[in-house]
């Protein structure tokens, strides 16, 4: 197999459950197994659909800002309770838990790596302002 170069903002990379990894088109499959790497350059919130929540019931998911900076939101536990805030800037990650509601706003255009399984997520449109 030929080793080339793969553009991450282009492309996902599938991790596969036998060890392969393939570069393939940016489609985010919720029936998928494995592992799946995103890389995106956003501008604008709607670039990461921050009128939306994501959740992944199937594993944690790790959000990298690699560029510029961002605010990781959890969402309430219970109603009425405040939204947890993570700010996260260049370089630096966190780890969402497996089935924790979540969005992402941005502070700034930026550069983000997440990395999850993709199965069984789901987005929900956000009710609050």
């Amino acid at each position: 197999m030929a080793v080339t170069p793969i553009d991450l903002y282009a492309s996902f990379l599938h991790l596969r459950q036998d060890g392969r990894i393939h570069a393939e088109q940016p489609v985010f499959d919720a029936e998928r197994d494995g592992w799946q790497v995103m890389t995106f350059h956003v501008e604008t919130d709607a670039d990461v659909h921050g009128d939306h929540w994501e959740i992944h019931t199937a594993a944690d998911e790790v959000v990298a800002c690699l560029t510029g900076g961002i605010r990781l939101c959890l969402r309430p536990r219970q109603p009425g309770d405040a939204e947890e805030r993570i700010t996260l800037s260049a370089g630096t990650a966190a780890v969402v838990p497996r089935g924790r509601w979540h969005r992402i706003a941005l502070d700034a255009p930026s550069d983000i790596m997440s990395v999850t399984v993709p199965r069984g997520s789901r987005l929900e449109k956000r009710t609050e302002t």
